[in-house]
């Protein structure tokens, strides 16, 4: 018989659960110190320390809420697995102070070997559970790197160290498994994945349905425009594609169903959505947190610059639905199947107030650390005052959902963070940029095509969180030596490790909506490729061009949207055959708008190698639109003779 993986917790594990993230929650308020001064200084000495209390709280739970294969129940072993995964870490937590002052990463006592080649052990497999096995492969693969870095092809070869050097670096040192992007997660992150949780387990999906069922459930193909506004707004909290669609697709697709639209299709605006929704700001799942680490710079400049691509996505979801209903000639929802917008205001108006308040507290007062913990508090209190109580039963089971999800993004991002200790230690990180450029040429444009494809390779099989951290490390820096701009490097990998949710064969994503559409998974992602076929573009057209990103500030921005919406207008229309005044296109004419609205949303070509002016794609493009509907009308005519 198979077992699932994830394994249901008992009375046991749901108490340790509960214990876990109440202790991380207040480790986190208390170093970040929202309450002032710390009240576990005399006991949290040193930075690390907090990481190995984290690591010691969170990681074991990786034993126990995921089985080691999916025929068998090992529970006793999980359980003594968790248990010496607790003991490393508190030895770790105890020798926090020795292993700084006397450089234990370089020259480690003999213990401190040992103990560091256990947990090296236990982390990969803890990464085997929660990220799956292609993420197990790759960070077993690259921990072990330095081991035979010298033997390998020159291209890729760094310098060579021992086992036990090895395992000392990776646990020891602040470069590897507590690198980047763990201390991310333990000094951002967590806030935000809590919000996330919170807003879910309070009913903020219903609420944020309702609103937009009563604001655009009227117009032509109303529910799906719903369902990317809902799903959007969920998606960028919740940072999770699938547990998106698995949420609030469940209110949206039926809907949709029930207004005329295709399982097919209805599965693939959920699926698009979703995908959109970790792309949106303020919060876009923890990929970005871990993006502003990187960059160096605050969390709310990579929102701000985020922000004009998303809309573009999003944008051009909306003109391709509406050209969708057009051609298949849909109605909105009748008043009487709609919710009043006050009334639904009124039961959810505290929702938005933590929005707002996140917002501000975010790209105002640019407080960070604080604003997911200041806005899951004005929304926690909102709820018991003004809406339906939480039940202790309700509280609790918040609670260890919270722990769930820091569990397996924590080690997913612990053994991302192996990766990063590798190419460290062998000096290969820094060695692979100019191999990068070598390869390509010295052409950029040949480099954005590598780094697409590997994007999109890595996002099926891994995280998206994880294949960003792994190309920001290997990919990132070779492309901004060939000159283009670091956040639009940066926001292009990010576009492209999303892609595969959506992309054939995998399209994780819609085919999570296509079960609980009961479409064809096939047919659903080909649907959701089609709808979303603009985000194939958008990271090319901001990459080239980092007015997008608002790199030369708002006006610039302006004057490059004058351009590109147009364009992304045409692309839509053409893509779904459909033309207001028009109606149905020929092939010709709606190939004419793709390619035409193509040409004219690129930026001057130059930067990648080809001498064009961007006037001249834009008059050429201009002119193929003209050409196409021109022959549309010919073509209506001599029909109608």
């Amino acid at each position: 018989m198979q077992l699932e993986r994830i394994r249901d917790p008992g009375k046991v594990t749901r108490l340790l659960l509960i214990a876990g993230s109440l202790c991380v929650i207040g480790l986190t308020l208390d170093q970040l110190r929202l309450f002032g001064t710390p009240m576990l200084d005399a006991v949290i000495v040193l930075e690390t320390q907090f990481y190995y209390a984290i690591l010691a709280l969170l990681l074991p739970f990786a034993f126990l809420l995921y089985r080691s294969n999916s025929r068998y129940d090992l529970f006793a072993m999980d359980a003594g697995l968790a248990c010496l995964t607790f003991a490393c870490c508190s030895w770790l937590f105890v020798s926090a102070e020795s292993i700084l002052d006397e450089g234990w990463e370089f020259i480690a006592p003999e213990r401190g070997i040992q103990v560091s080649l256990l947990l090296w052990i236990l982390a990969l497999e803890s990464v085997r559970r929660a990220g799956g096995t292609a993420l197990f492969g790759l960070v077993a693969l690259f921990s072990i790197y330095p081991m035979f870095a010298d033997k390998v092809p020159e291209i890729i070869s760094g310098m060579k160290i021992g086992l036990n050097e090895t395992a000392a670096y990776h646990v020891m040192s602040i470069e590897s498994l507590f690198g980047l992007p763990f201390r991310a997660f333990a000094n951002l992150v967590i806030g935000f994945l809590v919000f996330g949780v919170a807003l879910q387990h309070s009913g903020g999906g219903r609420f944020f349905i309702d609103l937009a069922f009563a604001m655009f459930g009227q117009v032509r193909g109303g529910p799906a425009k719903v369902a990317i506004v809902s799903s959007g707004l969920m998606g960028s909290m919740s940072g999770s594609v699938i547990t998106n669609v698995v949420t609030t697709g469940q209110l949206t697709i039926p809907v949709m169903q029930q207004n005329g639209i295709k399982a097919r299709t209805a599965a693939a605006v959920e699926a698009c959505a979703s995908t959109g929704g970790v792309l949106l700001p303020p919060i876009m799942g923890s990929t970005a947190f871990v993006m502003a680490t990187f960059l160096q710079m605050p969390y709310y400049s990579v929102a701000v610059a985020a922000a004009v691509p998303a809309i573009l996505y999003f944008l051009a979801l909306f003109l391709q639905l509406d050209a969708y209903a057009g051609r298949e000639q849909l109605r909105g929802l009748s008043d009487a199947e709609l919710p009043n917008v006050k009334e639904a205001f009124e039961k959810g108006w505290y929702y938005i107030a933590a929005f707002f308040l996140l917002i501000i507290l975010l790209l105002v007062m640019q407080r960070e650390q604080l604003a997911p913990w200041a806005a899951t508090g004005c929304l926690l209190a909102s709820h018991q005052i003004f809406g339906e109580k939480f039940t202790s039963a309700a509280f609790l089971n918040m609670l260890i959902a919270v722990a769930r999800l820091l569990v397996e993004l924590l080690a997913v991002l612990a053994g991302v963070g192996l990766i990063v200790g590798a190419l460290s230690v062998t000096g290969l990180s820094g060695t692979l940029i100019n191999d990068l450029l070598f390869i390509a040429g010295g052409s950029t444009g040949v480099l954005l095509v590598m780094g697409a494809t590997t994007s999109f390779i890595l996002g099926i099989g891994m995280t998206v969180t994880a294949a960003y951290i792994f190309l920001a490390i290997v990919l990132a820096p070779a492309l901004i030596e060939g000159g283009l701009h670091p956040v639009a490097v940066h926001l292009f990998i990010l576009y492209w490790g999303m892609l595969s949710f959506i992309t054939p064969p995998v399209a994780l994503g819609a085919f999570a909506a296509a079960t609980i559409a009961r479409a064809k998974p096939m047919l659903a992602a080909l649907d959701a490729m089609r709808l979303s076929s603009i985000i194939y573009l958008i990271p090319f057209l901001f990459v080239m061009d980092p007015d997008l990103v608002l790199a030369n500030g708002i006006t610039a921005a302006v004057f490059k949207l004058l351009e590109v919406v147009p364009a992304i207008y045409c692309i839509a229309m053409g893509t779904q055959g459909w033309l207001p005044r028009f109606g149905k296109l020929n092939i010709l004419a709606a190939l004419s708008l793709i390619i035409g609205g193509t040409l004219i949303a690129l930026p001057d070509l130059a930067i990648i190698g080809i001498n064009t002016s961007e006037v001249g794609l834009d008059g050429l493009g201009l002119l193929i639109i003209a050409l196409g509907l021109l022959y549309q009308l010919f073509s209506t005519r001599s029909r109608k003779d």
